[in-house]
């Protein structure tokens, strides 16, 4: 069940994932990473704050080959 409605700035998993054009495990990473907090909702149906929706987006991300040479050292 979606939320009805949400002010407005306000998104869930799926709109989020859309808004960036990912998926929504995508989004559920970046909140696991730390890269994106949860503002309301509840544990299953979170809702976050578009902008920071977009910042997590446009968040530099770490290279497979960066994590591969971390593992190594």
């Amino acid at each position: 069940m979606e939320y009805i409605s949400l002010p407005p700035g306000l998104c869930t998993t799926t709109t989020a994932a859309l808004a960036c054009g990912v998926q929504p495990a995508t989004v559920r990473d970046w909140v696991r990473r730390g890269l994106l907090a949860r503002v309301g909702g509840t544990p299953k149906r979170p809702i976050y704050r578009l902008d920071d929706v977009l910042a997590a987006h446009a968040a530099p991300k770490p290279s497979s080959a960066g994590r591969c040479a971390q593992n190594r050292a």
